[in-house]
């Protein structure tokens, strides 16, 4: 097991960039190019040196095509209607960025492990949260015709961007603020299901007992 993880890399500051990781992962399930953004500005600035892997998250051109980016996806998620069509585009985006962004904060323990983590964890995150965010925005749209909708989008702009930045900045309180949100996530999905399960046994017992009515009745007319 040595010879694949090498154990001096497991210790406390991998821990807090794989924190960074997670914790950018999860902004990037309420926007998906705002962390990176994000993560360009500081990386042009000089505040923070990525991966080699990653150098191209520090060049103007990245900055200047994240921006664009950025701009775009704000302005298309405060048009109801076309925000829900986004959704739909940007989620497999959302969870590349999450992994992507976990990737650039842990490599070093083994290229495999690397990418299994990113992979598990940082697109987990992304993703979850982006569906979280998905649900929302259709309980929106359905309750309000799409007149909320705005609002929704105004709160993942300001989520989003106040995770990043405690993310880079003070890494356990976006922790503490990433389980809150993945919790949430986890505990209304599972709602879900259980709810979805119950009403298809109902179903399937409904169905069952028309069954067993329907073949009394046939019994009675013969």
């Amino acid at each position: 097991m040595s010879s694949i993880i090498n154990p001096d890399l497991i210790n406390a500051s991998f821990l807090i960039e794989l924190i960074v990781g997670i914790s950018l992962s999860v902004a990037s399930g309420f926007r998906v190019f705002v962390p990176l953004l994000i993560l360009s500005i500081v990386g042009v600035a000089g505040w923070f040196d990525f991966p080699p892997d990653f150098d191209w998250l520090e060049t103007p051109q990245t900055l200047g095509l994240f921006a664009i980016a950025s701009t775009l996806e704000i302005i298309g998620y405060s048009v109801p209607w076309v925000d829900n069509l986004l959704d739909t585009l940007s989620t497999p985006i959302a969870i590349i960025a999450g992994t992507l962004v976990t990737l650039s904060f842990t490599q070093g323990i083994n290229p495999m492990l690397d990418w299994t983590l990113a992979i598990v964890a940082g697109g987990g995150a992304a993703g979850l949260t982006k569906g979280l965010m998905n649900l929302l925005r259709a309980t929106s749209t359905a309750t309000s015709g799409g007149l909320t909708n705005p609002v929704v989008a105004a709160m993942e702009l300001i989520v989003a961007t106040v995770m990043t930045l405690l993310a880079l900045t003070l890494p356990i309180l976006a922790a503490f603020l990433g389980v809150a949100v993945l919790g949430l996530a986890l505990g209304i999905f599972a709602k879900l299901w259980t709810g979805l399960r119950r009403k298809k046994k109902r179903r399937t017992s409904d169905s069952f007992a028309e069954e067993l009515r329907e073949r009394s009745r046939e019994r009675v007319r013969k």
